[in-house]
């Protein structure tokens, strides 16, 4: 590992991440669920509509136009990818 890498402070964090995931989901509603996975499937659509339109696959340029974060974009954008939708 690398300098100042602290493989047990790694693990805690990661532990940390998994409980609090853990917490949410446990207190999601599952109406709120489908909310939301609704407007994620709504906001994917509109990602592969623009990258049509514009042939352009720029994380920044969809973010702008989205109003997404730039991190969120690209998220998206990997996340199309992969499932073979772009």
């Amino acid at each position: 590992m690398g300098e100042g890498v602290d493989p047990t402070e790694m693990c805690q964090s990661l532990m940390d991440k998994m409980r609090r995931s853990q917490q949410l989901m446990a207190a999601a509603d599952p109406d709120l669920l489908v909310l939301f996975e609704d407007w994620l499937e709504a906001l994917e659509d509109e990602v592969v509509s623009r990258v049509k339109e514009t042939a352009s696959q720029n994380p920044q340029d969809l973010a702008r136009k989205l109003g997404l974060s730039q991190e969120g974009a690209a998220f998206l954008l990997g996340k199309l990818r992969k499932e073979g939708r772009l």
